[in-house]
Parts: structure tokens; sequence; C-alpha cells
């Protein structure tokens, strides 16, 4: 089990609790974790990534191990504590102006 952390914005949206455990399959990447989000919660598809290119979003970030994970592609894999669930996954809304 993967544990997610999610921003305020998108828990509301999903109607959820702030961690999440979601099952994803080997190997563990970005982009397996949010394509389990996306499946168990279909109201969040296009809230973390464009619908067409599968990018991340500009204002989401991604962080695991306290390590930013955001300009890491998306195939690579996430560290192992994340994936035995020892560590969350964490997607934080960056927040823009000034």
């Amino acid at each position: 089990m993967i544990r997610v952390v999610l921003p305020q914005h998108l828990r509301v949206l999903a109607n959820i609790d702030r961690e999440v455990q979601i099952d994803v399959a080997s190997p563990v990447t970005q982009r397996t974790i949010i394509d389990a989000i996306e499946a168990r919660y279909p109201v969040l598809k296009g809230t973390i990534r464009d619908h067409h290119t599968k990018q991340r979003r500009p204002l989401v970030r991604f962080f695991a191990c306290e390590e930013d994970l955001s300009h890491e592609s998306p195939d690579a894999p996430v560290p192992e504590k994340v994936t035995i669930g020892a560590e969350p996954f964490i997607i934080l809304g960056a927040i823009a102006g000034g």
C-alpha cells in the first residue's frame, strides 16, 4: 500500500481524508501513483496533471522522503520508503503570487 497525502482543495473535491492508501503495481513511479489515484477518485482527473499530455500541472509539486520529485521523470521509481509505505508520497499545491 502506498500512502498519499493530498492538498486540502483536492481532499475537499474528492471528499477524502488527508492521507489515503492505494494499491499500486510495480514499478512504483509518479505516473503509476497518479494513475491509481485517478482510477480510485475519478473526480481528481485533470487536477493533478493535464488530461491530454499527462504532464504535472505547473502549480502542483510532488515530494517524498524530504525530496522534491516534481522535476523527475514521471516514470522514475519513487524512493523505496514510499513503496513499502514507511513514507508518504506528498502532493502539494504550490502558492503563486507576491
